[in-house]
């Protein structure tokens, strides 16, 4: 077992890549024992390729198995190995935006019993002992049901992982010194706004980064993350969820207007641990472990 681990939750497959792809690679580079939690197979997802329609939810329904062959590829081009779904593929729906029909599903993880979706996770930290974990705040970062969930159980898991009476048949109890909260300043995204904005495109519709749910206050980030080297890398995962991610998209514009720092630069919140900054932020989530 390596002496540093990380783990990281996420609702959906293509999630992990766009908001800590970097900091994936980055990590799993320098010898960081990397595990990837993803809550759901994405099944009520859009489908962007048109030959792939079929694959979708009001039609097949097999998108999932699709996206967990697409999470599969794109963790092999960020070099990480360990990759599971919550409970095993399948376990937990993904639960669609708020007010859609697929919330009200029993199977979503929406409506999934957050005591047992814990659980899986305390397992999955009693075996792997990280010391890091990285989700998304309170909000899920823009509101989707999954993003909200994953936050609570990792949060909730997070704390029944380290009492030492809760059961111990999920493993031994486990500490985590740091969790950190997925975040993109709202500079960085004006970034974008206004490059593809000169070459005559618009950032995900909108016009200012106030009109982006993702988008969190520059003096809320404390936590920055560089990997400008690893930017083929991310890209190359991008185009691994491509039922999801256009290549002519804002991902790929950005790379190509701005450069390495529009895909190679990830941002963090901490939410439990002390910050180590180097200058104006905190430069290595293990610093003080």
């Amino acid at each position: 077992m390596s002496s540093r681990r990380l783990l990281l939750v996420h609702a959906h497959p293509d999630d992990e890549t766009i908001s800590t792809g970097i900091t994936m690679a980055k990590y799993a580079k320098a010898g960081v024992e990397v595990t990837l939690v993803t809550c759901t197979s994405g099944e009520e997802g859009e489908v962007l390729v048109p030959s792939l329609s079929h694959l979708a939810s009001n039609k097949d329904d097999l998108l999932g198995p699709h996206r967990q062959i697409e999470l599969a590829n794109a963790m092999k081009a960020l070099g990480i190995k360990d990759h599971r779904f919550l409970g095993g593929p399948g376990k937990f729906r993904d639960s669609g935006m708020i007010g859609t029909p697929s919330n009200e599903r029993k199977d979503s993880f929406w409506q999934t019993d957050i005591q047992i979706a814990a659980d899986e996770l305390v397992k999955v930290i009693r075996e792997t002992k990280p010391q890091v974990v990285i989700t998304y705040d309170d909000f899920g970062g823009y509101g989707h049901p999954d993003h909200i969930n994953a936050h609570r159980i990792t949060h909730y898991a997070t704390d029944l992982a380290n009492v030492s009476g809760y059961k111990p048949e999920l493993g031994q109890p486990w500490e985590i010194k740091k969790i950190y909260w997925s975040c993109i300043p709202k500079s960085q995204i004006q970034k974008g706004i206004d490059a593809l904005a000169n070459s005559g495109s618009k950032f995900f519709g909108v016009d200012s980064a106030d009109e982006f749910p993702f988008a969190v206050d520059d003096e809320l980030v404390t936590t920055r993350i560089e990997a400008l080297d690893l930017v083929e890398m991310k890209l190359s995962a991008l185009r691994c969820h491509a039922t999801q991610v256009e290549e002519t998209g804002p991902f790929f514009q950005m790379a190509q207007l701005i450069g390495p720092e529009a895909l190679g630069v990830e941002f963090f919140r901490i939410a439990k641990g002390q910050i180590q900054k180097n200058g104006e932020y905190e430069t290595d989530i293990f610093a003080g472990v």
